[in-house]
């Protein structure tokens, strides 16, 4: 059977990296982090992106998934805890990828990002733009586009995770988001009703 589809750029950026993903299914989690020559901790399982926000969000709810930015910095030792600690731990791993596209981002880099209005930033102007002080940030965005391109940028995430969070919190942090709990209360809400 043959379809007319044509191949966009998305498409090719996920074959990239699928040579490299046979036979690493089965590896365990802290064998994934790899040290870039940016100084950035990696996973192969992080979104490739074109640095087109609103792309990457649409492509995320595509999918039935959630679009996450996570800012690091070079030197950062809770970045490095985040990768070796956290997502060494395959539970969490496997929950993150099931529900995430993770958009890795450098808090000071200079690689031009289109923004969900269009506009295109360097790195660390969007750092500041969207008030990102502290490594690791994770940023969690609505579960589709619709509107996110018309509100302020501190208004188009649904969440934030400012710091190092331990895995248990970790964890459940990226629940709180997929169960849309922020619609209901705060995450110490969240922590608290869920503590049994």
């Amino acid at each position: 059977m043959t379809t007319n589809r044509t191949m966009t750029r998305r498409d090719l950026v996920a074959l990239l990296p699928a040579a490299a993903a046979v036979g690493l299914a089965s590896a365990p989690a802290q064998a994934d982090a790899a040290l870039g020559d940016d100084g950035l901790y990696h996973q192969s399982w992080f979104l490739n992106s074109f640095l087109d926000l609103r792309e990457d969000l649409e492509s995320a709810a595509s999918e039935g998934k959630r679009l996450a930015i996570m800012w690091e910095l070079r030197g950062c030792p809770y970045c490095r805890e985040t990768h070796l600690v956290n997502f060494a731990d395959q539970g969490i791993t496997d929950y993150i990828r099931a529900n995430f596209e993770v958009l890795q981002l450098n808090l000071l880099g200079a690689r031009k990002v289109i923004d969900f209005d269009g506009k295109e930033l360097a790195e660390k102007e969007l750092a500041e733009r969207y008030a990102i002080r502290f490594t690791p940030t994770f940023q969690f965005f609505p579960p589709s586009a619709e509107g996110v391109s018309a509100k302020e940028p501190l208004a188009r995430e649904v969440a934030r995770a400012p710091g190092y969070l331990k895995p248990p919190h970790f964890l459940a942090m990226f629940r709180f988001v997929r169960e849309r709990a922020y619609e209901r209360g705060t995450f110490r809400d969240y922590l608290a009703s869920t503590k049994g």
